[in-house]
């Protein structure tokens, strides 16, 4: 899909990896570009170096996110292209309490379902759409120290799928966005962190790939490709790669039970 002439919706568009979404879908002269952030200040900082329109969104509460694409849908345009990029980190393992658990799952999860709850319904009247959903590498690989991490963005990675073969018939397509460390304000301070094992980019070259992944119609949007040959391990000795694990979550410190 080309992006001249297209609506646009980027939610986590206060920052980094949004707002480089932003800056460089701006470059393909889109119709109009939809900066959505809980940071309110944030998102109309992005729309404003764009020339788009600004919305406070809580993702996690599906109450904010109907009249978000309502009123986009009403007022603006058909929204060709969502791109569901808010997501947090919570470090630790089984030991996290359960509000904990369940922040992040409504907003590394439950915010891509509600997205696509009410927005399929509409691309499939109109006989198309594209999804794109940021997940992490460690929702391939998983991740060493944060366990609501790694399990969220499992499922992220799982739904994705999920609605590329239950409605790409319908003409909607969708790409899964799988980086590994970006320089962004969830990895501030972070940069011998494990997930930066490979070196860790600036957000640009992350919205380039998603650039190109969207033009090309391409599921999995890999900006490290040492990620696609981890893939490739893991599914050829499982085994083994659980015992590569292992040794780095004793390299970088394993999250315990308290």
């Amino acid at each position: 899909m080309e992006l001249a002439g297209r609506v646009i919706v980027i939610t986590g568009a206060a920052s980094g990896i949004g707002r480089a979404l932003a800056l460089r879908f701006a470059e393909e002269a889109p119709a109009h570009i939809v900066c959505v952030d809980i940071d309110s200040a944030g998102a109309e900082a992005t729309a404003a170096e764009v020339g788009g329109t600004a919305f406070r969104v809580d993702v996690a509460r599906e109450a904010e996110i109907v009249p978000l694409i309502a009123t986009v849908e009403r007022d603006i345009g058909p929204i060709d292209l969502f791109c569901s990029n808010a997501g947090i980190s919570v470090e630790g393992g089984v030991e996290v309490p359960d509000a904990e658990w369940q922040r992040i799952w409504e907003i590394n999860l439950m915010s891509h379902v509600r997205a696509a709850r009410h927005l399929v319904p509409l691309m499939r009247a109109r006989g198309g759409g594209y999804l794109l959903n940021t997940a992490s590498a460690a929702g391939l690989l998983n991740q060493v120290g944060a366990a609501p991490y790694g399990v969220t963005k499992h499922a992220a990675v799982g739904l994705a799928e999920w609605l590329a073969m239950s409605y790409g018939d319908d003409g909607i397509k969708v790409s899964v966005l799988c980086p590994q460390a970006v320089r962004t304000e969830m990895m501030r301070g972070l940069e011998d962190h494990v997930a930066a094992i490979d070196g860790m980019l600036e957000p640009e070259p992350v919205a380039e790939a998603c650039v190109q992944a969207i033009r090309d119609e391409v599921f999995l949007v890999l900006p490290h490709p040492q990620v696609r040959d981890y893939m490739r391990g893991k599914a050829q000795d499982y085994d083994r790669w659980i015992g590569g694990m292992r040794k780095l979550n004793r390299r970088f410190g394993a999250a315990k039970e308290s």
